[in-house]
């Protein structure tokens, strides 16, 4: 957290550093997630109609084991965790950068409408232009880009307000969510039942190029989010404070929101639109680490748990599979109904 003092006099003082305490515990929580998804990466490794003995992983994984067992563990099973870490991670940073500027805990890419718009560049590419992962990646960035410009506009006539962004962002979701459907009716059986699994947010049959190629072009954004950090960090101090620490509110929303639509469109490309992840991983990270700031590090962190847990649900908890958005949905959703009534009782 970056916090401002003042002297008697009036005038900001320099930034008040996290304390030794509040870092401990952000380590503290990150270690343990940590733990967490490692065991969830072994969990995603070993389980699956072919089941391989955990002793088996290290030399399958270091390239010793038969055909069989290096095609379903590394070709398949490893790559679907990697997408699934890799995704979870973006959407969390994403959460955080959107709920930072917003200052809103419901802001998310799924419910302000980035996440549909990003799917209908996708869809629009899918149909119009080619199913290359290259064109689907540019298609993707377009099309949340033009969401963000379209949600701006909307919602600036009095500056933009996080309430305001979060209204405008649900009408535009839906307005998308529509065009999707009527896109969906024009294309042949074959290519709507790929892109209707793909739009409710699925790993199955991700490969390994696309999200190699998705998260490497996403990793430039991510270190730009990190870079955001301390501007972000003093817009929760106010407009007013964080101009004269020498911030400049409006380019550092600008900047968060344009690094946000990126991470999505990157996220939406190898899993499509997955709901609620981004939504529920920063509120989870500062509420186990009880900072007062979202941490962009756990929130990735979580955001990765939550997704692969999902997924591992998704697969082998439930009577038969099911694209892993159907579980993000479901748990998304008890999610927000709870924030929503701690939210009345807080107010009551």
């Amino acid at each position: 957290m970056v916090a401002t003092t003042m002297d008697r006099s009036g005038r900001v003082m320099r930034p008040v550093r996290p304390t030794a305490a509040g870092r401990r515990r952000v380590l503290a929580v990150g270690a343990a997630a940590s733990v967490v998804l490692v065991a969830l990466t072994t969990l995603g490794l070993i389980l699956g109609d072919f089941p391989v003995p955990l002793e088996r992983i290290p030399t399958i994984l270091a390239g010793g084991g038969e055909g069989i067992e290096h095609t379903v563990v590394v070709d398949w099973r490893l790559t679907r965790v990697i997408a699934a870490v890799g995704v979870g991670a973006l959407l969390g940073i994403a959460g955080a950068l959107f709920q930072t500027v917003t200052r809103n805990p419901l802001a998310s890419p799924d419910i302000l409408g980035l996440s549909s718009g990003a799917f209908s560049g996708m869809l629009l590419t899918l149909v119009l232009v080619s199913a290359s992962w290259q064109a689907l990646v540019a298609g993707s960035l377009v099309g949340g880009l033009l969401t963000a410009i379209a949600i701006q506009v909307l919602a600036s006539r009095e500056g933009l307000q996080g309430f305001r962004i979060i209204v405008v962002g649900i009408g535009v979701s839906a307005m998308l969510a529509s065009m999707n459907t009527w896109l969906l009716l024009q294309v042949e059986l074959e290519t709507a039942m790929f892109a209707s699994a793909w739009g409710a947010g699925s790993l199955n049959g991700v490969a390994a190029g696309p999200v190699a190629g998705a998260l490497v072009a996403a990793l430039p954004i991510v270190v730009g989010a990190f870079c955001l950090v301390p501007r972000m960090r003093q817009l929760e101090l106010g407009d007013d404070l964080a101009s004269a620490t020498g911030a400049r509110p409006h380019v550092v929303r600008a900047v968060a929101l344009l690094l946000g639509v990126g991470l999505v469109s990157a996220a939406t490309t190898v899993a499509g639109p997955v709901a609620f992840v981004a939504l529920a991983a920063p509120q989870i990270a500062r509420r186990l680490a009880r900072t007062p700031s979202l941490p962009l590090g756990l929130s990735a962190l979580l955001g990765a748990v939550v997704l692969l847990a999902s997924d591992l649900v998704a697969q082998h908890a439930l009577p038969m599979p099911l694209p892993v958005g159907v579980v993000t949905v479901s748990v998304g959703g008890l999610y927000l109904l709870s924030v929503i009534v701690l939210e009345i009782r807080r107010r009551a």
